[in-house]
Order: structure tokens, then C-alpha cells, then sequence
């Protein structure tokens, strides 16, 4: 089973490996294709024109649902940077508040405050 790990690349869309293996494998099945089609009846037997246009059908869906994922990516980019600043926000605060606590308060009292009493 492959493992996929998405990756953040430098242009402005978020691309991972999974969609670069789905857009190459999109490619060569196209050329496959075209391919059969165009020596269809020079085969000698194999494949059929049914099988060749369930095979299009099939892709016609992968690109579709290839295009929705970039789509949803596009989408969800800017929320995950938005949230990404905010929880720095929040364990800054979290940081300060703490050790100002730890300042403040002998160690038997963090626990009141939620802070584990670990040095």
C-alpha cells in the first residue's frame, strides 16, 4: 500500500504527491487511449470499444474529481494559514500566562491554575 504525504510546495496552490500521481496518471491514460483508439481495429483482439469507453468514463470521473480536490484545496489553504496563526496566538498567551504563574505562585499552587507541576 503507498503512503501518501502532502507537501506544501511554493506556488499558490498546496499540491501533494496524490494529486501529482493522480494529474500523471490522468496523462497517461489519455495517451492510452487515444492510443486504442486509434489502432483499434489493427489488434488483434484484447480490447474492445466498450471496454476502451468505460475506461474514458472512468477518467472523465477521476478528472472531475481530481478538479473538486483542487478545488476544496484552494479553499481550505487560507483557513489552515488562519488557524495556524491563531494557535501560535494562543500558546504564545498560553507561554506568558504560565510562566508568569510559575513566577508568581510556589509550585504546590500550579496545579489551581492548570499547570502541571513539572520544572
Amino acid at each position: 500500500m503507498k503512503k501518501f504525504i502532502l507537501r506544501k510546495t511554493n506556488n499558490t496552490k498546496n499540491k501533494g504527491i496524490m494529486s501529482k500521481t493522480v494529474e500523471l496518471q490522468i496523462e497517461k491514460s489519455r495517451h492510452l487511449i487515444e492510443g486504442l483508439r486509434k489502432h483499434l481495429n489493427g489488434m488483434g483482439g484484447g480490447v474492445t470499444s466498450d471496454e476502451i469507453n468505460s475506461m474514458e468514463q472512468s477518467l472523465k470521473e477521476l478528472e472531475a474529481a481530481n478538479a473538486d480536490i483542487d478545488r476544496l484545496r484552494e479553499e481550505l489553504t487560507p483557513k489552515v494559514k488562519h488557524m495556524n496563526e491563531v494557535l501560535t496566538r494562543v500558546k504564545e498567551a498560553y507561554a506568558a500566562k504560565k510562566k508568569t504563574l510559575k513566577g508568581y505562585y510556589p509550585q504546590e499552587r500550579w496545579a489551581d491554575y492548570g499547570i502541571p507541576d513539572k520544572r
